[in-house]
């Protein structure tokens, strides 16, 4: 990618090299709030499917479900108590420059509709921390809290997506962040908002069917971003991106746990479909053909 024109957002929150803040359990209903809208590349799969495996509540590895949301933690700029940032300069510019290229973005795709666009702040950190929606870990994977608007990023997991999903290069991690970024999108547009109350009224299965179809969205909302920035893609770009998307579907994730592929327990979809609607939204370049929601199942 061509990132040396971009200027780096101003929206980072360095809480690396603080040794961590500890993990809290939340009520099953925060939890699964959270979990939904991870990226969906960690380890929460592979807890679930551990637990499966075991025969026990994946809520018992996630979290005790006993203790209360925190209170709202003041916003930071580093780490608490002056501590250095443990984090590569290189690989923060690249968050910063690529989370800044997405808020020109959305910011020009939103003023087309007459609309403002609010945006979200990324969160820097390392194994464990805390958000509006409860505990940040490693093994979550990046995820974006709708509670505070905010990305959670460990930042030790673009190694683990080159090395445990060998999806490299800096379109793959730039994909992650703009997919966070597409569940922000949901959030100011009332998508989030509309899937929550679905679910609530809905079976297990159906529930998963309408995650699915809001992660695919996500998805499509990063090739968008990155259509819209015409000085951004180079030749190999979109393969790596397509690459992370197959990845990270949950029939691979599924197959390297050593189980066969359940649909109707899929909460990102197949590797198909998430390449499927990346590549969409990057030939289209408009939200409008991110309408996973209208499309057949």
């Amino acid at each position: 990618m061509r990132l040396d024109d971009e200027a780096p957002s101003s929206n980072i929150e360095d809480r690396t090299g603080g040794g961590g803040r500890g993990g809290f359990g939340l009520p099953a209903a925060g939890l699964l709030g959270l979990v939904g809208s991870r990226f969906g590349c960690g380890g929460i799969i592979a807890l679930v499917v551990v637990a499966m495996l075991l025969g026990l509540n994946p809520l018992q590895l996630l979290g005790d479900g006993q203790l209360t949301a925190p209170a709202p933690r003041q916003q930071q700029s580093a780490p608490a108590g002056g501590a250095a940032s443990t984090i590569d300069p290189q690989v923060k510019d690249m968050v910063a420059r690529v989370l800044g290229s997405t808020e020109r973005r959305w910011t020009a795709l939103f003023a087309r509709s007459g609309e403002r666009y609010v945006e979200p702040r990324l969160v820097l950190y390392t194994e464990n921390d805390r958000s509006g929606c409860g505990a940040a870990q490693a093994a979550m994977g990046p995820f974006y809290c709708p509670a505070d608007q905010r990305i959670y990023l460990d930042v030790t997991f673009f190694n683990e997506l080159a090395t445990r999903f060998r999806a490299q290069g800096d379109f793959a991690a730039a994909y992650v962040i703009a997919h966070e970024v597409g569940h922000h999108v949901q959030t100011l547009t009332g998508i989030n908002e509309k899937v929550r109350r679905a679910q609530a009224n809905a079976s297990e299965a159906e529930g998963n069917a309408l995650q699915v179809k809001m992660e695919l969205q996500a998805d499509c909302y990063a090739g968008v971003w990155a259509r819209n920035d015409e000085n951004l893609m180079e030749p190999g770009d979109l393969e790596e991106g397509l690459t992370a998307a197959a990845a990270i579907g949950d029939d691979t994730l599924q197959k390297a746990a050593g189980r066969r592929p359940v649909p109707e327990s899929f909460t990102h979809g197949s590797a198909a479909q998430r390449v499927e609607w990346l590549r969409r939204g990057y030939q289209s370049g408009d939200p409008a053909a991110c309408d996973t929601f209208a499309a057949g199942r």
